[in-house]
């Protein structure tokens, strides 16, 4: 029996860890559809063509350790503006989502275009400053060289493109638990996901 709890927001907005303590908790497969897009934009970055890399997307370009760099995440946020790029990766994403024993998948566009009929639908954001500070902590802990201006303004030029696309546009669906994390735990933040997915059940 397949289950599927779709998880939506913008960066650092704190979706990827309450999509994965959710997973836990309940036995669910988890993905990450960001790094499918990040994967895409990593190859584009090394020179290949954007709707060929996303037809031929393999298990292993997900696992690579250079996805979290600003560098593909911009690259990303451009490939997932492309129509083509998207189709070919909406089939995976779908059948991903159906999976038997319940899947967690967490994006931009998971509730309102990948898996309109998932059982609980959930919408994490956070205000700009606080997401650029959770960014910038993330990526100077990893050992790059960025400035609390650069990420910033990073995440807001991602966030209006993101948002201005044509191709399914980050926004919360209709029926999405709106989640702000900005003055809430990590703790707080996944208890109140996991109380909606056992409501649901």
């Amino acid at each position: 029996m397949s289950f599927t709890v779709a998880i939506d927001g913008p960066a650092a907005a704190g979706k990827g860890t309450i999509s994965r303590a959710v997973a836990a908790r309940f036995g669910f497969a988890h993905l990450d559809t960001g790094l499918i897009y990040r994967a895409t934009g990593a190859r584009v970055l090394a020179g290949e063509d954007a709707e060929a890399a996303a037809r031929t997307l393999r298990p292993e370009d997900l696992a690579r350790d250079d996805l979290r760099t600003p560098e593909v995440a911009q690259a990303a946020s451009k490939v997932a503006a492309n129509p083509k790029v998207r189709a070919a990766l909406v089939a995976f994403q779908k059948e991903f989502a159906r999976r038997p024993g319940g899947a967690v998948l967490d994006g931009r566009d998971i509730g309102t275009v990948i898996c309109p009929d998932a059982e609980v639908k959930l919408y994490v954001t956070a205000s700009d400053l606080v997401r650029a500070e959770r960014r910038f902590l993330e990526l100077q802990e990893k050992g790059l060289d960025v400035t609390r201006e650069s990420v910033h303004d990073e995440l807001r030029a991602r966030d209006a493109r993101d948002s201005a696309r044509e191709a399914a546009p980050l926004k919360p669906a209709a029926d999405a638990l709106m989640l702000d994390t900005s003055d809430m735990s990590i703790a707080d933040a996944v208890a109140a996901a996991i109380a909606r997915v056992e409501a649901r059940r």
